[in-house]
């Protein structure tokens, strides 16, 4: 059903989303380190928004009967300079992350691979939503300068930056 260069792509992209699990598990703990709860909570639900992700492409692996080979994951950053500095990467992880969905999206089109652009297309529309959401971040945190009460306050307020345009 799914061609074997697709099939690939998407067991590294399972290693990819692992990958960014880990990533917002240590920035999740490195805020928290910081003592700003609300980034804290923030980042680690977007860890567990990264593993379901994962898992869901191991199901769609499993139920289009491919073999699943999970990539070996590099250590996440863990320590960082500033909020800035870990918003910055966790925003350019979502701009790289969506670039891999197109790429798994393209080739299954290639070789008229519909099953698998129809189930890649989920993620391509949830992309949008995270690349935004961290676009947002950034913003208000660039906004905020030094006062990280006041990120911390405007995620209190709203829940989180893809519930409130920037």
């Amino acid at each position: 059903m799914i061609h074997s260069s697709t099939s690939q792509l998407i067991n590294e992209q399972v290693g990819h989303e692992m990958a960014a699990f880990l990533q917002y598990v240590a920035l999740s703990c490195w805020l928290e380190s910081e003592v700003l709860p609300e980034l804290s909570k923030y980042f680690a639900k977007q860890a567990d928004e990264e593993r379901s992700h994962a898992m869901k492409m191991l199901g769609y692996l499993n139920d289009t009967d491919q073999k699943i080979t999970i990539p070996a994951i590099p250590q996440p950053v863990s320590s960082f300079a500033s909020v800035e500095e870990a918003i910055v990467l966790a925003h350019a992880q979502e701009l790289r992350v969506t670039q891999q969905i197109e790429a798994i999206y393209n080739k299954a089109s290639e070789h008229g691979d519909r099953l698998t652009q129809n189930f890649m297309q989920w993620f391509l529309e949830e992309q949008v939503e995270e690349v935004s959401a961290m676009d947002a971040l950034l913003k208000i945190t660039r906004r905020a300068e030094n006062n990280l009460f006041r990120i911390e306050d405007y995620i209190a307020r709203t829940g989180h930056p893809e519930d409130v345009q920037a």
